[in-house]
């Protein structure tokens, strides 16, 4: 591997590129799923091949092969190059590279089991005896359970140095709440972690419940955000909005572009004064799905302030955006959903740091509110400002007790008001680091994990309503 890539940097600087990286990427996915009692798919895939980005004439090429010959590598080297110096015909400026050290290092995620070495056989019989408990409960009409691994090798080189990456896996099934399941950069032990089987008849009674629950009410509302939903909000509502490719308008695809314009940097009250959110790609921070020794421009993983005290303090950059606007260096956000795709900015863990105190301390400090749990739809327009999000369950606050159960309930609001009106953050012991595996950016579209932290927190006077009828 290592012989072929260095083979594709030397190939492109004989062509007349300036700069060049190389990714050689083998990545293994198994897929395993059961629906009402009986196993639906079960599908193992692998996907090998190199991709190389080169700047040429002041211009970015990029070309991939799966062919992993000396012949093979040196015409995707040299097709590189040659779209670099087409692409430079109709440059408006020589792109300019933040600059960065040299590394040769390796990291591999912690995996202390491996998922593939786990018979088929016996993750099948583990989905079965879930989708059995769900089905135990009188009134569940579907019942489904689906484990997601994924296992990544990567070596990349640069004219600038040499990084190596191995290991990363990731584990899908419906419970617990949150964006269909949990995903973490860990082994089969996040399985055995989450209790599957112990869960199961809880969440179907809950899902036979909610028929005969009361619809939310529409108005006006403090409202408290479990762990899980407060994730998804903030991918959506700071996540996206701080990928500096979409502040700058070189990227626009799926999520749109964003409100927050340079001249907002360190100035806009992003939250209120006890919100504070970082994008932490280190290991430090977990097990998170944006969790990595280095980006796919070779550059640290980093912990960059995001919202300090409220104030926006920051954007996710490469090294051409940073230098763009000015800034030093790179926060290493870069990364390719694989070796045919080139690297975009993309989140890291982008978390809301723990404040203090028990979900059923904030829910007593609440006279009249209601509690939203496990993210079902989800709506934004495309500069991230106007928002609306529907949870699977809901459970109306009167005087500081969760009482009625809630079906179909929704709130929306614009970002900024939203987080503004945050008044409490529940404590560390009841942070999570989230998983979503799907997050979709670029064209072609590329998917990528992302992690996001929380504790439940609480908003004042938020708009709230029906997210679906019957």
């Amino acid at each position: 591997m290592k012989d072929l890539a260095q083979r594709a940097l030397d190939t492109a600087v004989k062509k007349g590129a300036s700069y060049v990286e190389a990714r050689i990427e083998d990545v293994r996915q198994r897929y395993l799923s059961t629906k009402n009692g009986q196993p639906a798919q079960v599908r193992d895939s692998q996907s090998y091949g190199l991709g190389v980005r080169v700047i040429a004439k002041g211009a970015w090429g990029f070309a991939a092969t799966d062919v992993l010959t000396p012949a093979g590598v040196d015409k995707a080297a040299a097709r590189a190059t040659e779209i670099a110096e087409a692409s430079a015909l109709c440059k408006k400026e020589d792109v300019r590279l933040a600059p960065e050290q040299k590394y040769v290092a390796r990291w591999e995620a912690p995996c202390r089991i491996d998922p593939f070495t786990v018979p088929v056989s016996a993750v099948i019989d583990l989905l079965l005896k879930v989708d059995a408990e769900l089905r135990r409960v009188p009134g569940v009409t579907l019942a489904e359970a689906q484990m997601d691994f994924r296992r990544i090798e990567q070596l990349f080189v640069s004219s600038l140095g040499a990084i190596s990456f191995s290991g990363s896996e990731i584990q899908k099934r419906s419970y617990p709440n949150s964006f269909g399941g949990q995903y973490q950069t860990k082994g089969y032990e996040l399985v055995e972690e989450l209790n599957l089987v112990e869960n199961a008849r809880r969440v179907a009674e809950e899902a036979v419940a909610l028929h005969q629950a009361a619809q939310c009410p529409q108005g006006v509302a403090d409202i408290i955000l479990d762990g899980s939903q407060l994730g998804l909000q903030v991918h959506e509502s700071v996540g996206h909005p701080i990928e500096l490719d979409r502040v700058l308008g070189t990227e626009a695809n799926f999520a749109g572009m964003s409100f927050l314009t340079l001249e907002k940097l360190g100035k806009l009250q992003y939250a209120s004064e006890i919100v504070n959110i970082v994008a932490d790609a280190t290991p430090a921070h977990g097990p998170g799905m944006g969790t990595f020794a280095y980006d796919d421009e070779g550059v640290p993983g980093q912990a960059t302030p995001i919202v300090q005290n409220g104030r926006f303090v920051g954007y996710l950059t490469s090294r051409e955006t940073a230098a763009a606007i000015g800034q030093a260096r790179s926060n290493g956000t870069m990364r390719a959903e694989g070796w045919n795709r080139i690297p975009l900015i993309r989140m890291t863990n982008v978390s809301l740091l723990p404040g203090s105190g028990t979900l059923e301390a904030l829910i007593a400090d609440t006279q009249d509110g209601i509690y939203f749990e496990t993210n079902r739809s989800w709506s934004i327009d495309d500069r991230r400002y106007n928002f609306q999000f529907g949870t699977e369950i809901g459970w109306e606050i009167k005087h500081g007790k969760r009482t009625r159960m809630l079906k179909n309930p929704s709130y929306g609001g614009i970002t900024t008001e939203f987080w503004n009106s945050c008044d409490a953050i529940c404590g560390r012991e009841l942070w999570t680091l989230w998983g979503l595996p799907n997050c979709g950016k670029g064209q072609p579209m590329q998917t990528m994990g992302t992690g996001h932290g929380a504790s439940p927190a609480r908003f004042r006077k938020v708009k709230v309503g029906v997210a679906y009828s019957e």
